[in-house]
């Protein structure tokens, strides 16, 4: 079986997943929400990137006709592996975790399991995900554009989240920074 044709599958199961988690991970009324829209703005630079590059990859600039097999095998590799992080990540935090910035009342720092390497492996995991729809797509375009619009946007996240995990939880949440990198093991 041709890896492209498993890619659409995948995605209707990535986006399933996401709408879901959207559905049941909000935080609701038990915690103290510090969002600041960015769940809004996330999900708006991922609709606008992806329509972008899907709209690049069909008009031809920046295709890359040689490999495109390759492109697309490694491209699946990298949404599946991905969804597995951020999957992982999810379950790893259990009624901690929420797609929206929030504090919940028994909130604790989680420190095992993946969060041991990085502070963000649901956003790891997504970042790797889009790159993969990217490189799947086989228009070096496409691929810039997404993963560095989707990029910036997960940082703008970052950035928000650890405000407010700094602001609830002072010096033991710095010395969890201290300890650990926010995207990439021992890089970033």
């Amino acid at each position: 079986m041709d890896a492209s044709n498993l890619i659409a599958p995948i995605s209707v199961l990535w986006i399933g997943s996401e709408l879901l988690l959207m559905r049941m991970k909000h935080s609701g009324g038990e915690s103290t929400q510090k969002d600041k829209h960015s769940v809004r703005i996330l999900w708006l630079v991922i609709v606008l990137a992806i329509a972008s590059g899907v709209f690049v990859r069909m008009w031809g600039p920046g295709r890359l006709a040689a490999g495109s097999a390759v492109m697309n095998i490694a491209g699946l590799v990298l949404i599946v592996a991905g969804l597995a992080l951020r999957w992982v990540a999810v379950l790893t935090l259990k009624n901690y975790f929420t797609v929206d910035v929030a504090i919940m009342k028994d909130h604790r720092i989680i420190q095992s399991g993946v969060y041991k390497y990085i502070r963000h492996p649901s956003y790891a995991g997504a970042i790797l995900s889009f790159v993969g729809l990217g490189v799947s797509f086989s228009n070096w375009i496409s691929l810039i554009i997404m993963s560095v619009a989707i990029t910036l946007a997960f940082l703008h996240r970052i950035r928000i989240e650890e405000a407010a995990l700094l602001e609830h939880f002072g010096d033991d949440y710095r010395r969890y920074c201290s300890s650990t990198r926010r995207l990439i093991p021992n890089v970033y």
